[in-house]
């Protein structure tokens, strides 16, 4: 037998959940990401079911020598959640979640699901700003920032975050909070994976549905550009409560048309949300208007859909200066050359709440009212991989003159592993501090990665 074998074999005695190597049943699905594109084989999969189960897959890791990467709910376009004859950390198999309802709190544990912990909490009416598509894993998104339906009025997912339950490089396990190694609390909040694996997270809950108000309405494409300047005056006097994305895509029902649309959230009263949409529905008007009210659940499921399960994805995402008539156009031109029905552009506005945090407060710089541009490129056939990179490329080249330095975490493709400095800024060389102090070895490097000093 093998060191390595040994080492695995010696750890499988006490460990609560499975060490899945590529012979063993159940290895393939396991290493499994949501992006199909991703294709990665790790030395071992660690299914873990308990902190205890982290703290030995990470000490694993540093007995074999292996680099480790952490799955929580896969969903992350880059694949960082898995790594290449490395030790796999995947919390999948950890779904606890506790509602304190009187306290307007939950704690859930690192392999939730944005659909799962919404689940829970809308049984109170509770919600806290969780991703746009509800597969995704609330770990990774909080960890990176946590932009969500409810941000405008409730700031970003880690604006919501009260502690976390981080298990770090050398096995330590340390509850983190503002009260307790808050330097550590303060770069959890941004800095994505780069400090520890998060067993678990405890969010501050707020008063949302179980109904709201939000949906879609749907033009033309060959309104495209009317409706995005439309989009644009909408999002200028866009009160708290209403989010407001707009999406350049193709039909779904087979027929190959172009669409542009708009996509709300409004989680304020009824009455209010009335007025604040009623310009959007009359704007057009549109082809297809399926916005009122809504389930808060199904709304955060309603794009679910668009983002299969294995679908080969690459995305560009980039912040833009102004959503100016020339970048429009440049939008607009680039969609009429999509070469996939299942790619799309979409439009996020930031402001509100999210956007009045002071960018030191926490490590996360998405401190602004304006757009964030995301270029969706999905195919799902591995022979038409170049021809949709080469899209999404040009798209974002195409869009330079547009675009500000200041970009999504969460939303960075596999060429961006090195672009901590520009994402960070004026946090940057705080969180390398912080990375000495927690990881001087950066053993949490498969991720956009933040080096030690």
């Amino acid at each position: 037998m093998s060191s390595r074998a040994a080492a695995i074999a010696e750890a499988a005695k006490s460990f609560a959940g499975r060490l899945l190597q590529p012979t063993d049943p159940g290895y393939d699905e396991a290493r499994r990401v949501h992006n199909g594109l991703v294709d990665k084989r790790p030395a071992v999969v660690a299914c873990c079911r308990g902190v205890a189960d982290i703290v030995d897959a990470v000490g694993l890791a540093r007995t074999l020598g292996l680099e480790m990467s952490v799955r929580g709910g896969g969903h992350n376009v880059a694949g960082r959640a898995v790594c290449n004859d490395g030790v796999m950390i995947d919390l999948a198999t950890m779904k606890g979640i506790h509602v304190n309802a009187s306290a307007h709190t939950v704690r859930a544990q690192g392999g939730v699901l944005w659909s799962e912990l919404n689940r829970e909490t809308q049984l109170h009416g509770l919600a806290t700003t969780g991703g746009v598509v509800s597969s995704t894993g609330i770990a990774g998104l909080t960890l990176g920032g946590g932009l969500g339906w409810l941000m405008p009025k409730y700031g970003l997912a880690l604006d919501n975050l009260i502690s976390a339950e981080l298990v770090l490089a050398d096995g330590r396990v340390l509850h983190v909070s503002a009260d307790e190694h808050a330097d550590l609390f303060w770069a959890i909040r941004g800095g994505g994976g780069n400090f520890g694996v998060a067993a678990s997270l405890e969010y501050r809950l707020h008063p949302v549905g179980p109904m709201i108000s939000g949906g879609v309405v749907v033009h033309p494409f060959a309104r495209a550009k009317e409706l995005l300047r439309f989009f644009k005056e909408t999002c200028a006097t866009a009160p708290d409560e209403l989010m407001l994305a707009a999406g350049l895509q193709t039909a779904a029902d087979g027929s190959g048309a172009k669409i542009a649309g708009i996509v709300t959230a409004h989680c304020g009263s009824p009455a209010q949300a009335e007025q604040a949409l009623a310009p959007i529905k009359a704007f057009g008007p549109p082809i297809m208007d399926v916005m009122g009210p809504i389930p808060y659940s199904a709304l955060n499921s309603m794009l679910d859909g668009a983002f299969p399960r294995g679908a080969l994805n690459y995305w560009k995402a980039q912040f833009l200066t102004d959503l100016s008539d020339a970048a429009i156009e440049t939008l607009v031109e680039a969609y009429a050359n999509v070469p996939s029905p299942t790619s799309h552009l979409l439009i996020e506005h930031f402001h509100g709440a999210a956007a009045r945090v002071p960018i030191d407060t926490t490590a996360s710089t998405m401190r602004v009212t304006g757009f964030n541009v995301v270029i969706i490129a999905q195919w799902m056939s591995q022979e038409d991989t170049e021809t949709h990179l080469s899209w999404a490329r040009n798209t974002h080249k195409a869009l330079t003159p547009f675009l500000s330095p200041l970009r999504y975490v969460n939303y960075l493709d596999k060429d961006d592993d090195h672009a901590a400095a520009g994402v960070y800024g004026p946090n940057y060389q705080r969180l390398r501090q912080i990375k000495t102090k927690y990881d001087p070895q950066n053993v949490f490097r498969h991720n956009v990665n933040i080096p030690p000093l």
